[in-house]
């Protein structure tokens, strides 16, 4: 009690001084803090009545070790003066401890203490106050980084994070190129240094949201992750985890209507607080490791794993998820599958369609919460957005799972609505389906029939990436492609001198491997400046893959081109062979082991798996004997057994992907007849039924006494 009455008295005389003043602090752009004397009417005997109220709404902002008021008559304006609205004293939107000198404040201790203890959820439900968006009128005043800066040098009006965040906003409308200029103007700006001192300063007392949303701008801004700015920030947010406990216990029965208002408020809240989680991911996810970035991390992992069966809201339990990381410990991620799976009855389509990229952002494939996500994705499909799809077909890759009954759900729904969407987005849709091996023959075939339709469509930016798609997956037919493969040609060629070497060996290689050779675009590739350039390029061994290829369809395949003796390439590295016992087994068995020869190579960095040499009607095998087979006699017919994975075909089917069907083409004008063994099937097998599989396959028919075989080609 004689402490409360202290420290009324001290305020008393604070305020009635020798002339009626209030006492205010000026926030200038290095930090100092200088009196300013404001004159105003003040009736001395209306303290008594109206102190409480008037303490309580004169508290506007906390910098240092002063505390900066403002009386409750507003019909004084002070220029330049930095206020933000806060809440009334009992509730304030700093949630640290403050560091400012009890003895000289107007709060006692007990109720100072019981403020710091305050969590965000309170400050929220208790005392919500609309605040103008200042970052959002800054970025609508300025164009430019400096133009910021030039605003916060004369007069720096709002707080440190506004401006910041101004800056990032602006930054993210610009290109690379005027990114990159723009930092260097901020960098070199005078009031730049002054800025990130007032930032510095102001960590100390900033709410959790401000300093979060400061983090997050300094670290987009590209400052240098080992300054003092940055640590500082770093260090600061790390006791903040009463704002984040807040945020994983908050339940929607707390947020009380009666208080709120309208019902809606309360969604919006708690998608408020679990956006502060989803900027510390966002964080965490652009800075390199040092001690404050892994202790923030480690933190709240600790802190998940704390509160995570506390989580009532699928939306938070998304973001803790995407929060924690890509390294942490495979336990709190099957903790974290498990929470997921309790709740899958409250997903909605929205969670379910999130999920993928959740899952994805942890790098935790779970095939039971993915299963249960892609059949509500497929059951709600019609008016999804494509981008929402092709996000999801991107964490597939990413997750590596594969779910036939998902992409073609996708696939069945953008075919039916080919019309609708812009050509950009079924490119990038089929891009990623080319990735994961699916090929949806109704969607090609409508892309292809729109490229013959409409050739005006076709620009630099999406002719490549459909050559690619469509030789990856080996689609085309007789009847259309050499239409659609002489549109294509004819539209790199009306692009050419605009193309880059590295999309125009892109575009060859394509057409090659699709057995089409456009004469005006190889000779142009083939230019000795071309090939040097390809050759010094950052992935100068990815280009010399792809110039061994143009190669071998040049000397194998019928073309009219006769120059490619003259490119001589670097050899490519030998790639590992791996071992197939049991197809050797089973051949030894079969055959014999002087009757196969394993581990063949062949001109232009063909291997075979294994040989065998046969009579020219199958009927009968030759044994093998290391003879130089370059001009084989007429009377021997060559067999290649290959051991195919199945990453070489297109999910779920038997057809052949991009590479090995122009393989199984080459071979077989290099006089081999082929056999193709599918490793996954082999090692199912039985030594008995993989004997009888194998001898189906490498004689004829006409070997057999009987026509009834069951031959399983698989070519």
């Amino acid at each position: 009690m004689n402490h409360r009455a202290g420290s009324f008295l001290w305020n008393l005389r604070q305020l009635n001084t020798s002339v009626t003043t209030i006492r205010t602090v000026r926030l200038y752009s290095l930090g100092f803090c200088r009196p300013n004397i404001v004159y105003s009417h003040w009736n001395p005997r209306n303290l008594l009545n109206n102190f409480d109220n008037g303490v309580q709404s004169s508290i506007r902002y906390l910098v240092q070790d002063s505390l900066i008021f403002k009386s409750g008559d507003d019909n004084f304006q002070i220029k330049g003066i930095s206020t933000v609205t806060v809440p009334a004293v009992d509730r304030l939107l700093c949630l640290r401890r403050l560091s400012f000198d009890s003895k000289h404040s107007p709060v006692p201790d007990d109720d100072l203490k019981k403020m710091n203890e305050a969590t965000y959820e309170d400050v929220l439900i208790k005392k919500p106050k609309p605040t103008p968006n200042k970052c959002r009128e800054l970025s609508q005043e300025c164009n430019s980084l400096v133009d910021v800066l030039d605003k916060y040098s004369e007069v720096p009006r709002y707080l440190s994070n506004n401006y910041l965040s101004a800056m990032w906003s602006i930054a993210k409308r610009m290109s690379e190129d005027q990114k990159r200029f723009e930092k260097q103007l901020m960098f070199s700006h005078p009031s730049f240094s002054q800025l990130c001192e007032q930032t510095m300063r102001e960590a100390k007392v900033m709410p959790f949201n401000q300093l979060l949303f400061s983090l997050h701008a300094v670290v987009k801004l590209g400052i240098p992750q080992n300054t003092l700015l940055v640590q500082t920030l770093l260090r600061v947010v790390q006791p903040c985890k009463v704002n984040v406990t807040s945020v994983l216990q908050m339940k929607r029965q707390t947020c009380d209507v009666k208080q709120l208002g309208q019902s809606h408020t309360a969604n919006g809240i708690i998608y408020a607080c679990s956006k502060h989680l989803l900027v510390l991911s966002a964080v965490l996810e652009a800075m390199e490791p040092c001690k404050n970035v892994d202790a923030l991390r480690i933190g709240l992992r600790i802190l998940v794993d704390q509160q995570l069966w506390k989580i009532e809201h699928v939306f938070t339990l998304q973001v803790v998820m995407k929060c924690i990381g890509k390294d942490a410990p495979d336990i709190l991620k099957r903790k974290l599958e498990m929470k997921a799976l309790r709740d899958l009855g409250k997903f909605s389509t929205l969670n379910s369609q999130h999920m993928f990229e959740v899952l994805a952002a942890m790098n935790h494939r779970s095939i039971l919460l993915l299963n249960e996500c892609s059949k509500m994705v497929i059951d709600n499909i019609y008016g999804c957005p494509l981008k929402v799809l092709i996000n999801i077909l991107q964490s597939c890759k990413e997750l590596r799972y594969y779910n036939l009954y998902l992409f073609k759900g996708i696939a069945d729904y953008v075919a039916t609505t080919f019309d609708i969407w812009k050509l950009k987005h079924v490119i990038s849709l089929l891009i990623l389906f080319a990735n994961l091996g699916f090929r949806h023959t109704g969607l090609m075939d409508l892309l292809k029939k729109k490229v013959i339709d409409e050739p005006d469509c076709l620009n630099i930016k999406n002719i490549v990436p459909i050559l690619h798609v469509y030789s990856s997956l080996n689609h085309f037919y007789e009847c259309q492609a050499r239409e659609f493969l002489e549109v294509m040609a004819s539209t790199v060629t009306t692009y050419l001198y605009h193309v880059s070497s590295e999309n125009l060996l892109n575009a060859v290689c394509s057409f090659c491997m699709m057995n089409h050779f456009p004469l005006v675009l190889i000779n142009q590739l083939l230019q000795k400046d071309v090939i040097n350039e390809l050759l010094l390029s950052a992935d100068m061994k990815r280009n010399v893959g792809k110039l061994h290829i143009l190669a071998a369809c040049l000397k194998l395949d019928d073309n009219p081109f006769q120059n490619a003796k003259d490119l001589v390439l670097p050899q490519l590295p030998s790639t590992p062979l791996y071992p197939n016992a049991k197809v050797a087994e089973v051949l030894s068995s079969l055959l014999g082991e002087k009757y196969f020869s394993e581990n063949v190579q062949l001109p232009h960095k063909y291997h075979i798996d294994f040989e065998i040499r046969m009579d020219t009607k199958r009927n009968q095998v030759l044994p093998f004997s290391p003879v130089d087979l370059s001009t084989p006699a007429t009377n021997i017919q060559r067999v290649a057994v290959l051991c195919v994975p199945k990453s070489n075909y297109c999910l779920d089917s038997a057809h052949p992907r991009g590479f090995l069907a122009m393989k199984m083409r080459h071979l077989k004008v290099m006089g081999f007849h082929v056999i193709l063994v599918n490793n996954w099937e082999m090692e199912k097998l039985e030594m008995k039924d993989a004997v009888k599989f194998l001898k189906t396959q490498i004689y004829s028919s006409e070997a057999f006494p009987t026509g009834g075989v069951n031959l399983q080609s698989t070519h």
